[in-house]
């Protein structure tokens, strides 16, 4: 999403370091985080990979021969601090990476460790804002928690390696020099790349902002159904392979009747739920309050929703469940009065 002359940026002058870095590095923390969420997977990880980068920019400063620009620099120790987190091999995943679809009647939740999970985030902290609206679009696509999870298939380097040619359109010779190594392997690794996610096609979902006509209707929709629980009503707005997954479990169903079937039986403790808007991943999301299960007035935390929709029909049902960690992200409500 970024214009090749811009890598060239403040080659000239390099900042300060008393007056002007501090300023010159929160320029490019939102892209920053957004690079390295890509690479991560984990909206948190991200956080800690560019407070990362950050420190080890402030300590080596002295060494910046401006031989480079300040984002090239910062975009090499971004990196090598994803590369040394990736280093163990972990990869994040989404539950329709690691297990079969379930039946609502025979369902079991079965919980895995945060670590497992790909993460949502919000769209503000990963997407810098532009006037171009093409731009802005390719990024919010890059983002996708589809785009996100098919590039965990891929190996660290070869992650990297597509993110910055494909994503953010660098050339190979300025990839091969940030990762140290031939424009020929760069090249290679880009085949490889593209080989591996060409295996595995990414389902077409449409982003949140700006939304058409088509889109607000639905959502509106979706969000009346909802809360009014009227499942009947909410099924006819799902495609006819939609998907319901709920992390931290692995549990994951196919279709209008078994997803359908799961919130008038497992799932009707959200009866009753008030649904708040947001964006996460480029994507129309709701933050979920369910009434208290202590009789008391007011909604509380359940989850927050994630929807991928394409063609007029939603085709994901993502409720991410951990809400004490993503609620305070996306600045959602403690709760409901």
């Amino acid at each position: 999403m970024t214009n090749t002359a811009d890598l060239a940026a403040g080659t000239a002058t390099a900042p300060d370091a008393d007056g002007g870095l501090e300023a010159a590095l929160d320029r490019y923390r939102v892209e920053l985080t957004g690079y390295c969420y890509r690479m991560l997977g984990s909206s948190f990880d991200a956080e800690d990979a560019v407070q990362d980068t950050y420190i080890r920019a402030w300590r080596s400063f002295e060494k910046f021969e401006g031989r480079s620009s300040l984002r090239s620099w910062l975009y090499r120790i971004a990196t090598n601090v994803c590369l040394d987190l990736l280093s163990a091999g972990n990869k994040r995943a989404r539950p329709m990476d690691l297990t079969a679809p379930q039946h609502q009647a025979t369902a079991v939740l079965s919980e895995r460790p945060e670590v497992t999970w790909l993460e949502p985030v919000p769209d503000g902290r990963v997407l810098p804002q532009t006037a171009d609206p093409a731009e802005m679009a390719l990024a919010k696509e890059s983002v996708r928690l589809a785009f996100v999870a098919a590039l965990q298939h891929l190996p660290p380097k070869q992650r990297a390696v597509l993110i910055l040619r494909e994503v953010l359109a660098w050339k190979a010779d300025e990839v091969a020099v940030l990762l140290e190594t031939t424009t020929a392997s760069v090249n290679s690794a880009l085949q490889r790349a593209r080989a591996t996610l060409s295996a595995h096609p990414l389902r077409e979902s449409e982003s949140a902002d700006p939304l058409d006509a088509e889109q607000v209707a639905l959502l509106e929709q979706y969000l009346s159904a909802f809360e009014a629980y009227d499942i009947t009503r909410l099924t006819t707005l799902l495609h006819e392979d939609a998907v319901l997954s709920m992390p931290p479990f692995d549990l994951w169903l196919r279709g209008p009747a078994d997803i359908a079937a799961w919130h008038l039986n497992q799932g009707i403790g959200c009866k009753g739920s008030r649904l708040v808007p947001t964006t996460a991943n480029g994507l129309p999301a709701f933050g979920q309050y369910r009434p208290r299960e202590d009789g008391r007035p007011g909604h509380v935390p359940w989850a927050l929703q994630v929807l991928e929709v394409s063609a007029g029909r939603i085709v994901g049902l993502n409720a991410f469940l951990d809400t004490a960690r993503w609620f305070p992200l996306f600045g959602l409500p403690e709760q409901l009065d």
